[in-house]
């Protein structure tokens, strides 16, 4: 997985970004902005760049563990950006700022995501924000916003102020696009049902859902009556045939539906890790 998105991030860097003078932050920023004066290659740059912070990235982030994983990729990135140079056409695919912002952040972001779910890492400014946000108590997104701010701010010196703003939209898209890569689109959705008719609504889900029902006991906070909460995580598309569930059990039922981040375990996602 770390070989397959640090391709795909090669290929949004040598696609879109470099053929628009886009600027995305991070170790690979900074050498776009070196490469436009220089012409030195820019994935030699980035892994010179991520010699000092692997380095302390080794000290503070968990030795061999975190090395094998980050010098990996690191390496293939920098590798496969300056090989797809002969391979993609310099001019990329199209010349239009917004198309080569919205495309080459979403497959920087999804390529981002993947390395992340094979538990790599970036290098660049994810080693720094992760040293900062265990060291100093900054966020992680803070430390991204911080570094990512002065690499965007040189790209307004270097390529114009309209390309380092757009270079803002482009981080922002990344992002969404790898926190999806990584947790996946939520389809889950948890429900929490007061209700008097507890264990005929339970059995209901249990029978016509297949889901499985937790019981919590709770008590109003007005009345001080105890209350049966009923607990459970459905997909989006059996939100519909839960409302109708109820309803039809208890009309005056009390239902809060929220969105999961994820759900692990029997009848969703299995818990067991990619590497265990």
């Amino acid at each position: 997985m770390i070989l397959i998105g640090a391709l795909v991030q090669a290929v949004a860097l040598r696609l879109f970004l470099v053929p628009a003078e886009l600027v995305s932050g991070g170790i690979s920023g900074v050498a776009q902005l070196i490469h436009h004066y220089t012409s030195f290659p820019i994935g030699l740059m980035v892994l010179l760049g991520n010699i000092p912070l692997f380095i302390l990235g080794w000290q503070y982030l968990g030795g061999p563990r975190f090395a094998i994983r980050t010098i990996l990729s690191i390496v293939v990135f920098s590798l496969f950006t300056d090989i797809l140079v002969f391979f993609l056409p310099a001019e990329g695919v199209t010349d239009e700022l917004v198309l080569n912002t919205i495309y080459g952040g979403l497959l920087l972001g999804i390529g981002l995501g993947i390395v992340y779910r094979g538990r790599g890492t970036s290098g660049g400014s994810d080693i720094l924000g992760r040293i900062l946000n265990r060291h100093i108590g900054m966020t992680i997104s803070q430390a991204y916003l911080f570094t990512d701010s002065l690499v965007v701010l040189g790209a307004g010196f270097v390529f114009g102020w309209t390309k380092a703003l757009y270079g803002l939209v482009l981080i922002y898209v990344s992002g969404l696009a790898a926190e999806s890569a990584l947790q996946g689109m939520s389809v889950v959705r948890s429900a929490m049902i007061i209700t008097t008719q507890t264990d005929a609504i339970a059995q209901a889900i249990m029978r016509d859902l297949e889901r499985g029902v937790t019981i919590l006991s709770g008590s109003g906070a007005y009345t001080g009556e105890p209350k049966n909460v009923i607990y459970c995580a459905v997909s989006r598309m059996e939100i519909n045939r839960l409302r109708i569930l109820v309803h039809d059990l208890d009309p005056k039922a009390f239902m809060v539906i929220g969105q999961a981040q994820e759900a692990l375990g029997e009848g969703f996602k299995p818990l067991k890790m990619d590497d265990d």
